[in-house]
């Protein structure tokens, strides 16, 4: 790639006045260790330098021929265990796939006998359960040591009965328990209107694409008996009380109570044998189905939503070999990663996100913005921007599209958070076709604009998908049934149009500030919904208001003492994903590249490069990175739903450290940021009401 820029020189003298002035201290009121032999005066500039340019040549040698970034996404063994099932299903259990992904499975068995769902956690009762069932398909002895051990420890959590809905409905499908443990799904879901409060619109995105071939399945309950082992009457802990899930809330009125009276009045429905609006429901919710996976790689471009949709074609009569089906199950086999005798599966891929993340690191670290990677990556990226129809428009009909999508192809459901992302990466780049480049940019601008919520935040899917009666269905269990403002999506838009040059008195962006102010915690950090998790979100809340020139005020200068306070002696962060389930773990946990990188982009923006804390975590970051230029990273720190599903980006050790030194770097040389374009706000038009 050739040297990194920089001014060298200078930047040896500047930083090693920096040391000298802060000493070993870095700010708080306990002893710093020492710092690394190479960190010194004398030569500070030089392992810094040689850092970026380490980190930056090992991004290049990640890139694509076609021009994007792809890292694994991982997640818990649920995804293994469900495969299993879902090849028996099929009809396509190849004795040596199911093999090798059993061998996944048993491996990852904890020392009680459970299952967790992210490193270092405990057992988790759903996690535990559908691995018993997956390995007991496969053929291992129920009263084989490991079997036993598991089979007590989900006795220990609670039982089957206290499983959440989905793990149910998936062992109802196959016969091993009865519908009546499963909540109610009915198709006629469908037939709401759009003005009736709650309608399949006002459920999140991926809950859409979960539920609606879950309604197909659920109304035709298909004979998919598999042999009579896979039963799982064991695993009851009280077989006398088997659907305690649908136990009757202490508190009398309440909205538990109220839907779980409609979801047995909706059990009696099922048994009626006239169902006057049935089969025009069936009719809409395969349709719905056809059309969401004609223009996806797969409905909803996600593991639940696309083996549910493989089940709910085939109980429509369209067998594995039907091309409709075969093309979903052709798509859905991609996630597998066969690695030696194992198999393990992705629940989607990346590469927009990837993508992104990885152009600005690199932009920020010193690429010319018409270095041939960044054009190579700006002209896949151009070609991925959704100009089509989706769901988001159910609620916000007047906008014209112009979002991108997480995956390859998804192009009912572009969202915010990567939308904003991929204009920030676009925003360097000098492309060889301007007029086509700011064509991409505007349209993207606007579609943001367009899906600002009622209270001044931005969700990640929908416009004010905010209902939290919702929250209160029985199927809603996993935790993520609406999409609402977060902090940490809000933050990325701010960045990008503070970025674009928009001032913190426009508008939209005063109301994007007030959001901001009042989902803030006490302690001044913020919560992170996509990624673990205060750090995470406070990071991003931080290095957005830089942009807007806020970070001066006390609210953010609580968050920057706050991060302070969450950071380690030797200059790391790190938080556990306990801290979604247990406050007194907020901004603990094992210290690790991409929380140190988002610790250190958030202190960037709110304290001055000399300050000790941020000098710490540079030579963390510096002394941690491997002689190849990456990091290494065993935690998760992406989040799916929180406290149920999470996620390890392969991607984020590597792109997130290196764009934090680089700003580090370039704030202390002060040169100013690098944009090709930059756009007046009232070129735009806003929402009515704002």
């Amino acid at each position: 790639m050739g040297r990194i820029y920089c001014a060298r020189i200078w930047v040896i003298f500047r930083l090693g006045d920096l040391v000298l002035a802060t000493g070993t201290r870095i700010g708080l009121d306990r002893p710093a260790p020492a710092i690394p032999p190479f960190w010194d005066a004398q030569d500070l500039a030089g392992p810094l330098e040689q850092a970026i340019e380490n980190g930056a040549n090992h991004l290049l040698s990640l890139q694509a021929e076609e021009g994007y970034w792809l890292g694994e996404l991982e997640a818990d063994t649920t995804l293994e265990s469900d495969y299993i099932y879902y090849l028996h299903v099929l009809g396509k259990a190849d004795p040596g796939r199911i093999a090798k992904l059993a061998n996944y499975v048993r491996r990852r068995q904890l020392p009680d006998g459970g299952w967790n769902i992210f490193p270092g956690g405990p057992s988790d009762l759903n996690a535990t359960c559908k691995a018993y069932f997956a390995l007991k398909l496969v053929g291992d002895d129920t009263d084989s040591p490991h079997m036993t051990q598991a089979r007590e420890t989900v006795h220990r959590l609670g039982g089957l009965e206290q499983t959440n809905s989905y793990v149910r409905f998936y062992l109802a499908l196959i016969g091993a328990v009865g519908w009546e443990l499963v909540p109610s799904i009915p198709p006629e879901l469908l037939l709401l209107p759009s003005w009736f409060y709650l309608n399949i619109y006002e459920m999140s995105s991926w809950t859409r694409g979960i539920v609606i071939p879950m309604a197909i399945l659920s109304a035709l309950r298909p004979d998919w008996r598999l042999p009579e082992r896979a039963r799982v009457d064991e695993l009851f802990r009280d077989i006398s009380h088997k659907a305690a899930a649908f136990d009757w809330s202490k508190q009398l009125i309440s909205w538990r109570n109220v839907f779980l009276a409609i979801d047995r009045g909706l059990k009696l429905y099922e048994k009626l044998p006239w169902k006057p609006l049935r089969r025009r429901a069936l009719r809409e919710a395969k349709a719905w189905m056809l059309a969401h996976i004609e223009r996806s790689e797969g409905l909803a471009a996600i593991y639940p939503a696309m083996m549910n949709s493989i089940f709910a074609l085939m109980a429509l009569g369209h067998g594995p070999d039907d091309p409709i089906t075969s093309r979903e199950i052709r798509e859905f086999s991609r996630f597998e990663i066969e690695e030696g005798d194992t198999i393990r599966m992705q629940p989607c891929v990346s590469p927009v996100w990837d993508t992104c993340i990885a152009m600005v690191s690199l932009e920020e670290a010193g690429l010319s913005a018409d270095h041939p990677a960044l054009v190579k990556a700006a002209d896949w990226m151009l070609s991925k921007q959704v100009l089509g129809p989706g769901d988001w428009q159910c609620k916000n009909k007047d906008a014209e599209p112009g979002g991108w999508a997480f995956e390859f192809r998804n192009d009912f459901f572009p969202d915010v958070d990567d939308t904003a992302f991929v204009l920030m990466a676009l925003q360097r780049v000098k492309h060889p076709d301007p007029d086509r480049m700011e064509t991409a940019v505007r349209l993207g601008i606007q579609w943001l604009l367009s899906m600002q919520n009622r209270d001044g935040g931005w969700g990640a899917f929908d416009r004010d998908n905010d209902r939290q009666l919702f929250c209160n269905i029985p199927f809603a269990d996993h935790n993520a049934m609406i999409d609402p403002s977060t902090a940490d999506v809000t933050a990325r838009v701010v960045e990008c149009l503070g970025r674009f040059g928009w001032p913190a008195e426009h508008p939209a962006i005063q109301r994007a500030v007030k959001f901001l102010l009042k989902d803030q915690c006490e302690d001044g950090s913020w919560f992170g919904r996509w990624g673990v998790n205060y750090v995470y979100g406070t990071s991003g809340a931080l290095r957005a208001l830089e942009t807007v020139s806020l970070t001066a005020k006390e609210f953010c200068q609580r968050a920057v003492r706050w991060l302070r306070a969450v950071q380690k002696a030797d200059g790391s962060f790190g938080e556990s994903l306990w801290s979604y389930t247990d406050p007194t773990t907020k901004g603990r946990g094992n210290s690790t590249a991409s929380q140190t990188a988002w610790g250190l982009i958030g202190l960037l923006a709110g304290a001055p490069a000399d300050d000790p804390a941020i000098q710490k975590s540079v030579a963390y970051l510096v002394h941690q990175q491997n002689t190849d230029g990456s990091w290494s990273e065993a935690d998760f720190t992406g989040t799916g739903f929180p406290g149920v599903f999470y996620l390890k980006y392969h991607l984020y050790r590597n792109s997130f450290p290196l764009y934090a030194l680089a700003r580090f770097r370039n704030q202390v040389q002060g040169p100013h940021e690098y944009c090709a374009m930059k756009f007046q706000p009232a070129e735009f038009r806003l929402r009515s009401g704002f």
